[in-house]
């Protein structure tokens, strides 16, 4: 599945946020959420797309990848949704992303993201569309 969108939604005291039920039904039972290497936002990836980038990580010798792998994993969980379609994020995980309480669930492709609210509007609105489209153009979009 192509995760596209974006959701709003409100942490609750026990950290527990609502994923939509069309990303539930393709991320499936059980799914892993990380730290973003490149932004102050979270991950979600299906069993198969993590086993993917251990895969590819694990190529890479130590000497170059051992932070990376460090990063990337550590803090990873694995969860699965309750019957009301919530997830417990850890603290650190929110830390990271600087959320509090409200946060924006986006498509990112293979993938979704978790912002804190505050952070995902200075992102969009920070977005350097010059580059991007130079981008885009680079590889034939």
């Amino acid at each position: 599945m192509l995760f596209v969108g974006e959701y709003k939604h409100t942490l609750d005291a026990k950290n527990r946020i609502f994923i939509p039920a069309k990303y539930r039904d393709a991320l499936g039972e059980a799914f892993y959420i990380t730290r973003k290497m490149n932004k102050a936002c979270l991950a979600i990836y299906t069993e198969e797309a993590m086993e993917e980038i251990g895969e590819k990580v694990n190529q890479i010798p130590d000497s170059y990848a051992a932070e990376i792998k460090e990063f990337l994993f550590s803090k990873c969980v694995i969860v699965s949704s309750d019957s009301n379609g919530r997830i417990v994020i850890p603290p650190e995980l929110l830390r990271h992303a600087g959320i509090e309480k409200n946060a924006v669930i986006i498509g990112a492709g293979n993938h979704l993201q978790i912002w804190s609210d505050v952070a995902w509007a200075e992102e969009e609105a920070n977005r350097d569309m010059t580059l991007l489209r130079s981008k885009l153009a680079s590889i034939g979009l």
